[in-house]
């Protein structure tokens, strides 16, 4: 029996975007980290901040030349599989996804050349300028990829002429409504998935005695970071969660289970969902405490899926678990934050092992986090590509058979499970061999301030 092509199509797609989406979850905050890194080191001339900086970088480059390789094929599939959409969508996506590659992608490239290679060829000040910028291509291309996505969930500024989606307003486009919050919501959750990253590894090299001083120094950094970011996590998936009720209320309600409207709504912890009697079966919920987080309000109404036809109804199943995955996360990050901030104040925290290995285990909770909030937006905004107005069984390419999406996804399937593997093995490597300081290098140049643990070897170099 064949399979449907846009079965395979998705199936495709959910591969390479659940693969990518890990480095830019990882690269975005790392990024804003070695910025930091290389401020500090420019302001105080601490060697610290220099072997810190310098062995996040190389982790930094092995994940950005990942990110760029999955990354860039994704594009193909708007021609190969999604043609339709592609053409009724191209005056408003094509510019977007332009703007991510002119103002984001080129920045990162350009910059990140003087990242890595101008640490002996241009002054402190130039290094530092260069990590900054590396930054801020990251949160630029994070920004434009999420404005496209966020016009898809929630379209504005648009007029359909002759079945294709023409801009009327950029700036309704851009700014379409859900688009704030889902800003603030994925790049917070990026920067605390590399925070966690970050003490992970500080936790093992500090159990190997492996350049403890700088081990040390980033898990406190990303505490200290941590009890900050998680809470607001918290907030800005509170006020996410309110933009969706209003704007995407079926995928609401496949979040929550929620197959009949209730008022008051009770919260729904743990159910199976099962969307051909459109029930929830096995249900365990707590009366009214949905109206109060959904809508803030005890008497608030959440409508059931039964209020929309059963062809514009999501699957619940995977937004459902997801979501409650997501949830869960969170709340272990938390913990795990404010036990960290509590060891630190009782002067407990490297003598307390068990901490140390937690940390090492929670290390890649934020990309699962990140992948079960993919899940549950994406999933959740079925049957439609573009919310309400264009179906993904419509937005698929013609001449698509299932020979040839089967072909590609294994294919897909066979390169991915070579580079990613691959790619963390090496750069686990990095990791055991931790912070080090470089060789000096006789290109040092004179202008500005010289880095400073290599002097001697700059004038030597000034001498020649």
């Amino acid at each position: 029996m064949a399979l449907d092509p846009v079965l395979l199509s998705r199936l495709q797609w959910a591969w390479v975007i659940a693969w990518h989406i890990l480095l830019p979850a990882f690269t975005v905050g790392l990024a804003s980290y070695i910025a930091v890194l290389e401020g500090l080191y420019f302001f105080t001339g601490r060697d610290i901040w220099f072997r810190i900086s310098g062995f996040w970088t190389r982790i930094f480059a092995v994940s950005f030349g990942m990110g760029v390789v999955s990354g860039v094929i994704m594009p193909f599939q708007f021609g190969t599989n999604w043609s339709r959409f592609t053409d009724a969508t191209a005056d408003v996506i094509s510019p977007l996804l332009a703007y991510e590659g002119l103002m984001a992608f080129f920045l990162e490239a350009s910059f990140l050349g003087v990242l890595l290679f101008g640490r002996w060829l241009v002054p402190t000040w130039a290094h530092f300028f260069a990590a900054l910028m590396v930054a801020f291509g990251t949160l630029l291309s994070s920004f434009w990829i999420l404005a496209t996505n966020s016009w898809m969930q929630t379209p504005a500024g648009y007029q359909l002429v002759d079945g294709r989606f023409e801009p009327v307003d950029w700036f309704a486009i851009v700014f379409s409504p859900s688009f704030p919050y889902r800003f603030m919501h994925n790049v917070n959750a990026f920067y605390i998935t590399t925070a966690f990253v970050v003490m992970g590894v500080g936790a093992w090299l500090i159990r190997r005695e492996r350049a403890v001083e700088d081990a040390r120094m980033m898990v406190r950094m990303a505490l200290d970071l941590l009890i900050i970011i998680v809470p607001l996590q918290i907030f800005l998936g509170d006020q996410h969660g309110l933009n969706t009720l209003e704007y995407q209320p079926a995928k609401l309600a496949a979040i929550e289970g929620r197959y009949d409207t209730a008022r008051p709504t009770p919260l729904t912890l743990f159910g199976i969902p099962d969307d051909d009697a459109a029930t929830m079966r096995y249900a365990i919920e707590i009366p009214d405490l949905g109206s109060l987080i959904l809508t803030h309000s005890w008497n608030g109404t959440i409508k059931g899926l039964k209020e929309w036809p059963a062809d514009q109804r999501p699957p619940v199943a995977p937004p459902f678990f997801a979501f409650r995955v997501m949830v869960g996360i969170g709340v272990i990050m938390l913990l795990v934050a404010i036990a960290g901030q509590f060891l630190k104040l009782r002067g407990r925290l490297w003598d307390s092992a068990w901490f140390l290995l937690l940390c090492r285990w929670t290390a890649p909770l934020g990309f699962i986090a990140v992948i079960a909030g993919w899940v549950t937006t994406e999933v959740g905004r079925q049957p439609w590509t573009v919310y309400g107005l264009l179906r993904t069984a419509d937005s698929v390419s013609p001449s698509l058979t299932s020979a040839d999406v089967t072909a590609s996804l294994l294919l897909y399937v066979a390169v991915y499970l070579i580079m990613f593997p691959t790619g963390i093995a090496f750069m686990a490597g990095l990791v055991r061999r931790g912070p080090r300081e470089p060789e000096p290098q006789p290109q040092l140049i004179e202008s500005g301030r010289p880095n400073q643990p290599f002097e001697n070897a700059a004038r030597i170099a000034a001498q020649s």
